[in-house]
């Protein structure tokens, strides 16, 4: 029999040695592959194409036929690693320094899946494995659009007669140290840029040109203005931000013909993607009714809201069973009881919740995405004893 995968760290030194860069796979489903084989995991590999994006690899694990089914979610890709000067060791050479891992994907998040495989092989190794069915959703494409991963991976799954009981997202969910938090849902983001048409002209001749920018304070006043929600039990305030104003005009001797206010809304389960759109069509208009800086202009510039394709909407994750077990792990391991959050970005449990109950637990997320990523190597081990205890119990629960 292979060697059971039992060490975290050799896992997930194996996992960062594969500069998985989005889209590029480099090697890291095959590592994920030979680690799961020996603890009785049938795995497909399927790729997912769409026009205009890259395709992406992605890796679907499966053991049991029968009882309860979990799931665990996640990705193999990382972010680039930026300049390399800025690290204190090559970010894909897995270095250890003063009991911490470095490298990119360390936190985010091969560090989350290098744990849960070592918690199926330490209950392997002790022919503790649950009897159910276990299954892993790893994708190539998270850090990336998003468009070739998972939500096309379980539908994947789908196909193939998978139905999952709950699932856990191993992204890393702690603030500042193991047992802080618990993600058990997401608000919903909606993106968008608002186009203002005017008419181009000469700077000295204002009279026969119409300048949008002169529209662009009524606008931004409106949207940003009124606080969107104040909020509820379980969800921040959503909040409008813009994110850019840019007219593509080199010129500074022309009036623009046009230009584009670019935003992100960030909301809460007050709202969906349509009542959203509808109150930012409103505000607009609104914005270029109050316009006070076009004198002697009776018609409002023109306005055109162009929306970015699939939203995430909101969702709260609501299973005692899979919530309740979890944050009972996390204190059987840490002693804290953590908080149950919904902050933060989105993730791919936006497309998970479609399918079944699901919530996020790993590592300390306070290096991902910057250079010397890196984990505490006394952070994997309580990460693997909290998944490893979460599994056993979420199957001996009663129903």
């Amino acid at each position: 029999m292979s060697t059971l995968p039992v060490d975290p760290v050799a896992n997930l030194s194996a996992l960062i040695s594969c500069p998985s860069v989005t889209p590029d796979d480099a090697g890291a489903l095959d590592v994920l592959e030979a680690q799961l084989r020996p603890l009785g995991f049938d795995v497909a590999r399927p790729v997912f194409s769409e026009d205009g994006t890259p395709s992406i690899e992605n890796l679907f694990a499966w053991r049991g036929t029968t009882g309860r089914h979990l799931a665990f979610a996640g990705h193999t890709d990382v972010v680039p690693p930026g300049p390399l000067s800025d690290w204190r060791h090559p970010p894909f050479s897995a270095a250890v320094e003063a009991g911490e891992l470095y490298g990119r994907g360390a936190v985010d998040m091969k560090g989350g899946i290098a744990c849960y495989v070592a918690a199926l092989a330490r209950l392997a190794a002790r022919g503790a494995l649950p009897e159910g069915r276990l299954s892993l959703i790893i994708t190539g494409d998270e850090e990336g659009p998003a468009v070739n991963g998972t939500d096309k991976l379980l539908a994947f799954a789908a196909g193939h007669g998978h139905r999952f009981d709950g699932c856990i997202v191993g992204e890393p969910t702690n603030p500042d140290r193991m047992g802080d938090m618990i993600k058990i849902g997401r608000r919903g983001s909606v993106s968008g840029w608002i186009t203002l048409e005017g008419r181009q002209g000469h700077v000295a001749y204002p009279h026969l040109a119409d300048n949008p920018m002169r529209g662009v304070p009524g606008v931004l006043a409106a949207l940003m203005h009124e606080a969107l929600d104040a909020g509820t039990e379980n969800f921040p305030p959503s909040n409008l931000e813009v994110t850019g104003v840019e007219t593509d005009n080199p010129s500074t001797n022309v009036i623009p013909a046009r230009t584009r206010i670019a935003f992100n809304i960030r909301h809460n389960d007050l709202w969906t993607a349509e009542t959203l759109r509808q109150a930012v069509a409103e505000r607009v208009a609104q914005g270029l009714r109050d316009d006070q800086l076009r004198p002697g202009r009776e018609q409002a510039l023109k306005a055109t809201i162009t929306w970015r394709d699939r939203p995430a909407d909101a969702f709260l994750t609501r299973d005692d069973r899979l919530v309740a077990t979890l944050s009972g792990a996390v204190h059987a391991v840490t002693g804290r009881t953590p908080v149950l959050s919904t902050s933060g970005g989105t993730s791919d449990a936006r497309f998970i919740k479609n399918y079944c109950p699901v919530v996020e637990f790993g590592l300390v997320g306070q290096t991902m995405h910057m250079s010397n990523e890196r984990v505490a190597l006394s952070d994997l081990e309580t990460l693997t004893a909290i998944y490893e205890t979460f599994l056993s119990r979420w199957f001996a629960a009663d129903a």
